[in-house]
């Protein structure tokens, strides 16, 4: 007969001797198995089309020769769970659309994924997926898919506001897919974590955006080369952005406006 309680002394007694939580521990050891998965992967060599709507240019030349973070601002394990976490709700809202009838393609025919890359391949982008037919909505197919799954302030925001005003980064990012694909509209899909209501917006390509953030794509590019750095994004530190950033520390103590 198995044995399942041979060890539960020993267990016991370190529970008792360890102030943290019986939570606090299991997730300890969660999060820095994430974080090793994390550390052991490939950086990237490219500048990825998600980042291009970055409102902050020199943020994205320290992304991409990458500078070191400032001390504590690294990814910790809770949100690399938050990553995983909306890969599994983007499948749910795939599986979803497809029941409803959408030709939804998220995959190329020999498995790879959808994406583009120019600039000697140093900007790169990977789609979510391509919408090739579906029921009628007076939508023109095909068109760009693209998720995000948001917590419900967020989400609120985004159905209130629309995808441009809300989220700037994810606009710039479709664009930039759209232009480098050759697609003229995108579908943009919201799911709330909270309530798993939907929102989705159609998204028409804009000529001048994607133009505009092609050239700040290269800005970057040609910065990061020559060992610039680009303009911040405001002219005080405590701007909100600033605050928030893992290279403020760095950036405001550099000479360069």
């Amino acid at each position: 007969m198995l044995d399942l309680n041979h060890k539960s002394s020993c267990v016991y007694g370190r529970a008792a001797m360890d102030p943290q939580p019986l939570g606090a521990r299991i997730n300890a050891h969660i999060d820095k198995a994430l974080v090793t998965e994390r550390d052991s992967q490939r950086p990237r060599d490219y500048l990825g089309a998600s980042r291009i709507g970055e409102p902050c240019a020199r943020r994205l030349v320290y992304e991409f020769t990458k500078t070191p973070v400032d001390p504590g601002k690294d990814f910790e394990g809770r949100t690399l769970r938050i990553f995983e976490a909306g890969h599994v709700f983007e499948d749910l809202a795939i599986r979803w659309l497809r029941q409803a009838g959408f030709d939804l393609r998220t995959e190329k025919r020999d498995g790879g994924q959808f994406g583009f890359e120019t600039a000697g391949g140093r900007i790169r982008g990977h789609v979510d997926g391509v919408i090739v037919g579906g029921p009628n909505l007076e939508i023109s197919w095909p068109v760009l898919w693209e998720h995000k799954a948001l917590k419900a302030s967020s989400w609120n925001d985004t159905a209130k506001k629309g995808v441009r005003a809300s989220k700037p980064v994810y606009f710039a990012q479709m664009q930039i897919y759209m232009a480098y694909m050759e697609l003229e509209a995108a579908l943009f899909t919201a799911l709330n974590k909270d309530t798993c209501e939907l929102y989705h917006e159609h998204v028409s390509f804009d000529a001048a955006a994607a133009q505009a953030l092609s050239d700040k794509g290269v800005d970057v590019l040609r910065a990061a080369d020559a060992g610039d750095l680009l303009p911040r994004v405001a002219a005080h530190a405590d701007f909100f952005l600033c605050r928030f950033c893992p290279f403020g520390a760095r950036c405001w103590s550099e000479g360069q406006a």
